[in-house]
């Protein structure tokens, strides 16, 4: 339908914003043991300190849309990790192992590698300034 096609790149961004935001809150969590009663995971800690850096780092990247597809990619591959290393060996299936968060995260991200940015972005932003502008041709 047009109605849809004709916001799809509004959608898109507010699909990658909504999407970014909660990795970011994810990786405060873990960092700095924002928004919980749990405390920081070391950084140097195997794997909660570097996962915690890439949903920080990674979820701030796609929430303002700066290098928006290598930056969800690879948030993709450590939720994909989390799940297959943390998750997938305590049962088959995501409900029964705790991994649903890490699955749906890892496919919105490669949705999001695919797709781009969307409006809304650095990544728009720059894009736009690199094309030349047009004048108008006289009549």
């Amino acid at each position: 339908m047009k109605f849809f096609e004709s916001r799809r790149d509004h959608a898109l961004a507010l699909f990658r914003i909504v999407v970014g935001l909660l990795f970011v809150i994810h990786g405060a969590q873990k960092v700095f043991g924002l928004f919980t009663t749990k405390a920081a995971v070391p950084i140097t800690q195997w794997p909660g300190g570097p996962a915690g850096l890439i949903e920080l780092v990674g979820g701030t990247l796609v929430l303002i849309g700066l290098g928006t597809r290598w930056a969800a990619l690879l948030s993709s591959g450590a939720m994909a990790y989390a799940y297959f290393v943390v998750h997938q060996p305590k049962g088959l299936l995501p409900i029964a192992n705790g991994g649903e968060l890490a699955a749906i995260y890892s496919w919105a991200f490669l949705l999001i590698a695919f797709m781009g940015a969307g409006a809304w972005s650095i990544d728009h932003l720059l894009a736009s300034r690199k094309t030349p502008q047009r004048e108008p041709q006289p009549a």
